[in-house]
Parts: structure tokens; C-alpha cells; sequence
């Protein structure tokens, strides 16, 4: 499922709603980009269309994985 607020993901027959505000990225990503969507190993997932790479368990728990853009090459994270 794709709406304005977010994406569905079904990964290994678990369901996670994702935000956009989690996902920005895929805010304005085509409908085809976003569900080029395959496993990377065991643990992770990825869109090779945006060259994006998420951990299965920042799905899962999402508090320990805060959202962080480093803008340019002089931002110190």
C-alpha cells in the first residue's frame, strides 16, 4: 500500500507502516521505483532504483534508529 502519509511493506510476512517522515526519500519516488524492492541478505532490504538500504530491524524498532542526513561532506554527524 502507497498513500500520502507513508508506505506498507509486507518483509517476511510481517507488515510495517513507514512514514514519509521516516522515508523521506521516497516521498516523491515513482510508484516504480518504490516497489523495486528486493532482499539484500537476510537482515535487509533495498530499492536498487535509489540506491536506498534498510535494516530489517530499524522496521522493527524504529526508536533506535533515528533519521540522520548528513547534507554535505563538511556536516559532522
Amino acid at each position: 500500500m502507497i498513500n500520502y502519509q507513508g508506505i506498507m511493506l509486507n518483509i517476511k510476512g510481517n507488515d510495517y507502516f513507514v512514514s514519509y517522515n521516516r522515508l523521506p526519500w521516497m516521498k516523491d519516488a515513482s510508484i516504480r521505483r518504490v516497489l523495486n524492492m528486493q532482499m539484500s541478505g537476510a537482515n535487509a532490504i533495498e530499492w536498487p532504483d535509489m540506491d536506498v538500504d534498510l535494516e530489517i530491524n530499524c522496521l522493527k524498532h524504529p526508536e533506535r534508529y533515528p533519521l540522520v542526513m548528513k547534507r554535505n561532506e563538511f556536516d559532522v554527524m
